[in-house]
């Protein structure tokens, strides 16, 4: 089970912690698609929270899509976006039964509702031609806040995909659909509210990418002594916030964390010169290098570089090849 933590002390109100900290949750797939949420009884018990300040938390969960309650039985995670990936490949039947069984069970809809299978082909021809004609052009969406988070995913997909992808700044993506007539929006599942506000009534394609749920680098994180100094290096500074309340949660007071981006050089370098491992994402990597090796001289010990080559989950670019027409 998560452990949520709450800093009593600090600026930001504890509902907002929580809010953030169970969105991590989601969007890291550590609470995946039909996972049960804590009931506010257990979560006021972990967190010293009141009942109707989790209740609250959980209605504004709700409201953004993240969770839907289900009466009498509990709150649970929503699934989002085209999770389950395209089932409209060139037909093999014999060897890809459960495509077969999906195909068969939206045709038999349309067919009851009153459509004629000429009818229905159109339907599904349209609809591939339209993914297809979307696929040509791949917008990444993030807030202007956390730009870092959109470099990041940009340089994974072109990696991953050998496509261009195209960097777009939330506040700006209405503009930006407003002049195309095709595209596919693709955005971290930390962000897919808002981005579906901005592009459902553009009747634009969103796919929600979850992010990399980082358990090797949690696992190092747990076995570190106590009064350990860890860095931390990204280019997001969405992730550098988060993991500060996570690494809070995961071990309290037992360890210092220092937090940086590349380009901030006075805490990078501090960082070097403290921190006896510093965890950073693959673009930041160079910069860590480059800063302990012009401070070679002045550190004993070298801290512990560890690379963490993944911004985004592996089953989120495969899923999103599948529906881009790429795998």
């Amino acid at each position: 089970m998560i452990q949520f933590r709450i800093q009593p002390d600090s600026e930001i109100p504890a509902s907002t912690q929580l809010f953030n900290q169970i969105r991590f949750a989601i969007a890291s797939r550590q609470y995946p698609p039909g996972y049960k949420l804590p009931s506010t009884r257990a979560l006021a018990m972990q967190t010293g929270l009141h009942r109707n300040t989790i209740s609250k938390v959980y209605r504004q969960l709700e409201d953004d899509g993240l969770v839907e309650s289900l009466a009498g039985s509990g709150i649970y995670v929503r699934a989002q976006g085209h999770e389950g990936g395209s089932k409209l490949h060139s037909p093999i039947w014999k060897d890809n039964p459960q495509a077969y069984k999906v195909v068969q069970q939206a045709l038999d809809e349309l067919l009851f509702q009153g459509y004629s299978l000429s009818q229905a082909k159109e339907f599904f021809l349209a609809e591939i031609d339209w993914r297809l004609r979307c696929s040509a052009r791949v917008l990444v969406t993030v807030p202007a806040s956390d730009i870092g988070a959109g470099e990041l995913m940009v340089q994974e997909l072109e990696q991953s995909l050998k496509i261009a992808v195209q960097l777009v700044v939330m506040e700006e993506l209405g503009a930006i659909l407003d002049k195309t007539s095709s595209a596919t929006v693709v955005t971290s599942r930390y962000f897919i509210s808002d981005v579906e506000v901005i592009a459902a009534p553009l009747a634009v394609r969103v796919i929600p990418l979850d992010i990399y749920d980082y358990a090797k680098e949690f696992e190092l994180l747990k076995n570190l002594p106590k009064d350990s100094c860890v860095g931390i290096v990204s280019l997001s500074s969405g992730i550098v916030r988060a993991a500060e309340v996570i690494l809070h949660g995961l071990r309290g007071d037992e360890l210092l964390v220092m937090t940086a981006q590349p380009k901030d050089t006075y805490k990078l370098h501090a960082i070097v010169k403290r921190a006896q491992l510093i965890l950073s994402d693959q673009a930041s990597f160079a910069s860590v290098q480059a800063a302990l090796l012009m401070l070679r001289e002045d550190i004993i010990r070298p801290p512990k570089l560890v690379r963490c080559d993944n911004y985004i989950s592996s089953a989120s670019i495969n899923l999103l090849k599948r529906e881009l027409g790429l795998a």
